[in-house]
């Protein structure tokens, strides 16, 4: 299937590939939380990885959008620029999974709890592929900042954003699972 920008059709390969490229240069100066330090552009692209490789999500669109997932949230870009660049459904999966802006940090996580429920099943598989990648970092690349307790009370945040996206893919949200499991057996 051949995706459609304003610019005329583009492969399904040369879609991902641009969505890479455009992500990388947004989040260029941007870092993880984690005390690693590592470039923003490996978590996007971990989530668009474990959509294909576990998941076996291979709609290039989905996949794309994965990786464009977090642009309008912590970059300048906005949803017209994605969708004239990758299409209007690749704009609308990145909206669905963009925060409301000018909230608190606690009414974006209530938000986006009552949310999870309600989105298209394609963002449900980005954002719990977006979940069990931030578990996994909660675990082994955690913010410096966090205490054991600040770290468990995000996977119980991530376990109810979880639940309001199942039932749309089977191998995700066991691995969503096994990596939460982990996650609790490690912090205790």
């Amino acid at each position: 299937m051949a995706a459609q920008t304003l610019t005329g059709p583009v492969s399904a390969h040369a879609l991902i590939v641009k969505a890479a490229h455009f992500a990388a240069d947004r989040h260029r100066d941007q870092r993880r939380k984690g005390s690693r330090n590592t470039p923003y552009i490996n978590h996007p692209l971990e989530v668009a990885e474990r959509l294909v490789v576990i998941g076996g999500v291979d709609d290039p669109e989905l996949i794309a959008a994965a990786i464009l997932h977090d642009t309008i949230e912590d970059t300048e870009t906005t949803r017209a620029e994605l969708a004239e660049m990758f299409g209007n459904a690749v704009a609308a999966l990145v909206a669905e999974l963009t925060d409301t802006p000018g909230q608190t940090w606690q009414q974006r996580k209530r938000m986006e709890i009552e949310h999870a429920a309600t989105i298209s099943d394609g963002a449900k598989m980005i954002k719990l592929s977006d979940k069990t990648s931030n578990v996994a970092d909660t675990v082994s690349n955690p913010p410096g900042d966090w205490t054991i307790s600040r770290r468990r009370d995000y996977l119980e945040f991530a376990s109810l954003v979880a639940d309001g996206c199942r039932g749309v893919n089977s191998a995700l949200e066991a691995e969503f699972d096994r990596v939460m499991a982990d996650a609790r057996r490690r912090l205790g």
